[in-house]
């Protein structure tokens, strides 16, 4: 049986979403983003992958590099994947550039490259669920959509005083409900879900106080009326994370540096990494682990032991620089090991290593 969702105090939504346009469109200078300046649905989009799970100053630098390499839709349907996952190197989860990639070949192949404007048309694209598509419609077609993500939840559950469990997936449908009949169209939409977007980034903010005298719902907001913005909104706790340890070999011989490519599938998949192990190994498991591959090191060095956090798990790492005898890598990795061999600028330049392996990256640019 479906949960019954109950969103207190609709009555005050229309005048919510009057008064945030006009705020918008005030203080929009002080919080430029280039995504703003140009908001074509291509931008748009890929934008709004981008800014998934990342803050908004540390896409950009991304995303002005992807789109002076990848200018427009057909060119990303088009790109190699090995310079696509480069691009991307960074932000994290790279299922985001890989759905960008399919969806922008079935945008050139069924669309003549632009992207639809119809939501259900937008919902069957890889990558694009429900708030993706809404925002799509209202910044670049002016279309009525509601985009409700955790910054809205958070804004209307203080503003309206609601108790509902935000982490629910069903209260985010009650919510989108809510203000639906109510959503304007053309240049306003996009004003309004923008609006929300900075009103949560800025000033309702998560875990800490809201900055309630500079917020233009004050006089509205039933949550600061009866002092409860610490309290709202109820979000119950993530599951736990899995704890994983890993130990990180850095193998070199001479200038070049070992790396393995991980599996199509699961965490991280298709990307480059250094090799690793599972556990945390000991002076001796290294060496045993190096004299069963018929490897030879001339020296060992114990890195220091990192942490990389992911939604679902945390990775332990402990790491070893190892220098391999010459001749002893290169042609037992031929034989044995799964290996491809670089240098370091072909590493730099080529090859896209996630951020849970960047931690050791001064190791192998350290000079001797």
């Amino acid at each position: 049986m479906r949960q019954k969702i109950n969103i207190p105090h609709q009555e005050i939504i229309p005048a919510i979403l009057q008064e945030l346009p006009g705020w918008y469109r005030q203080q929009a200078g002080d919080r430029e983003l280039p995504w703003r300046t140009s908001p074509t649905p291509y931008h748009t989009w890929l934008s709004e992958i981008m800014l998934q799970q990342t803050r908004a100053t540390a896409v950009i630098p991304y995303y002005e590099r992807f789109l002076e390499a990848l200018p427009t839709i057909e060119a990303l349907a088009h790109v190699d994947d090995e310079w696509l996952m480069k691009l991307w190197q960074g932000l994290g989860y790279y299922s985001r550039a890989r759905n960008l990639k399919k969806a922008a070949i079935i945008i050139t192949e069924d669309y003549d490259g632009k992207l639809p404007d119809d939501f259900s048309a937008l919902l069957k694209l890889p990558g694009i669920g429900r708030y993706t598509a809404s925002a799509i419609g209202s910044i670049a077609f002016g279309q009525p959509w509601p985009a409700v993500d955790g910054n809205v939840l958070r804004v209307l559950s203080r503003a309206l005083a609601s108790s509902a469990d935000i982490a629910l997936p069903a209260v985010k449908t009650a919510m989108e409900q809510a203000l639906a009949p109510h959503y304007p169209g053309g240049k306003t939409a996009s004003d309004l879900n923008q609006a929300f977007m900075d009103l949560g980034a800025t000033i309702c903010l998560p875990n800490s106080a809201p900055h309630c005298v500079r917020c233009p719902l004050e006089k509205i907001c039933l949550a600061h009326a009866e002092g409860l913005e610490l309290e709202l909104p109820l979000k119950s706790s993530p599951r736990q994370r899995r704890l994983e340890k890993h130990t990180i070999l850095l193998l070199k011989q001479g200038n070049a540096i070992a790396l393995h490519q991980r599996p199509s599938k699961g965490l991280l998949a298709g990307l480059w990494e250094f090799p690793n192990l599972p556990g945390k190994l000991s002076t001796r498991d290294v060496k045993t682990w190096l004299q069963e591959h018929g490897l030879l090191a001339k020296k060992l060095q114990a890195l220091p032991a990192a942490k990389h956090v992911f939604s679902h798990v945390e990775w332990q790492l402990s790491g070893w620089l190892v220098e391999l005898v010459p001749a002893s890598g290169l042609s037992a990795a031929e034989d044995k090991l799964p290996f491809n061999w670089v240098t370091p600028e072909e590493l730099a330049e080529r090859y896209s290593l996630p951020s849970a392996f960047q931690y050791y990256f001064p190791y192998i640019y350290r000079k001797k």
